[in-house]
């Protein structure tokens, strides 16, 4: 299929129904599991954990005309003394130093969309989902987990880099934990230009071209986990996230501000 240009970045083709499949999954199960888990113990060599779950996750999108995504997902995790894979996100673990721990991570995420899923982008070239590579430091103190991630687009569809800041706390109350957490996502130029961007060929009268430029945002989230048993868990995750004014100033989004919420059910073996 031939489509027009982006001036931004190269475009790839039409993703595939099993990359389809995949933005749901990496919406869920990176907090399927990561909150519960984080502050565990390291597990011992030769040992290794499954789980398997079922989550649904809405969300608010931030462009013109495009309605709240909902997806029903399944939740697949593995974790052993060296990797953790939890669907389409992998980390593997370097050495730790004192209350450092060190990731390397690879995670898939779907940020694009198709022109025809709102009139708004009628003439807009398709923006593909990414495949981000990158690191992550942890540091858990005795009142807070503290992590700094940086991330880059291993896809070449935007060529951009994220980095984010998270603290998070978790909080237990016999069956329930709650998990509170406040992270600041810095998006470098590319990113905002290519996932909110209009090239001059994609302009109309009531649509400018605009570049952007790099943006913070700013996400809120608290998640509820009850422990049915030793082995079962349901959680509720709640978020909310204030766009950067470069997002937020462009033609293509109509909200400063974006919300969402995961549900899911967790069985570990």
């Amino acid at each position: 299929m031939t489509r027009s240009p982006n001036p931004f970045r190269p475009l790839s083709g039409h993703q595939s129904a099993a990359a389809a499949g995949l933005t749901g999954l990496a919406l869920c199960t990176a907090l399927a599991a990561t909150p519960a888990l984080a502050q565990e113990a390291e597990i011992p060599r030769g040992e290794s954990r499954w789980g398997i779950g079922l989550g649904a996750d809405v969300r608010q999108q931030p462009y013109r005309g495009v309605d709240n995504a909902s997806t029903g997902i399944p939740l697949v995790y593995f974790e052993n003394h060296w990797v953790r894979v939890m669907g389409p996100s992998a980390e593997l673990k370097l050495p730790s130093a004192g209350p450092f721990a060190f990731r390397l991570k690879a995670r898939y995420s779907d940020e694009g969309y198709k022109p025809s899923d709102s009139a708004a982008l009628a003439g807009m070239a398709e923006r593909e989902d990414g495949i981000w590579l990158g690191g992550e430091v942890i540091w858990q103190t005795p009142y807070l987990n503290l992590s700094a991630e940086l991330m880059g687009d291993a896809s070449s569809h935007s060529e951009g880099r994220q980095f984010r800041l998270q603290a998070d706390r978790r909080f237990d109350f016999g069956a329930f934990s709650v998990t509170p957490r406040l992270a600041a996502i810095r998006l470098d130029r590319e990113y905002v230009g290519y996932y909110h961007g209009v090239g001059a060929a994609e302009a109309t009268a009531g649509r400018p071209a605009y570049g952007g430029e790099a943006a913070t945002n700013v996400e809120a989230g608290l998640r509820v986990d009850y422990r049915l048993d030793a082995k079962q868990t349901v959680f509720l995750d709640l978020r909310s996230t204030r766009l950067g004014s470069a997002i937020a100033d462009s033609p293509l989004v109509d909200r400063s501000r974006v919300s969402g919420v995961r549900v899911g059910y967790f069985y570990r073996f």
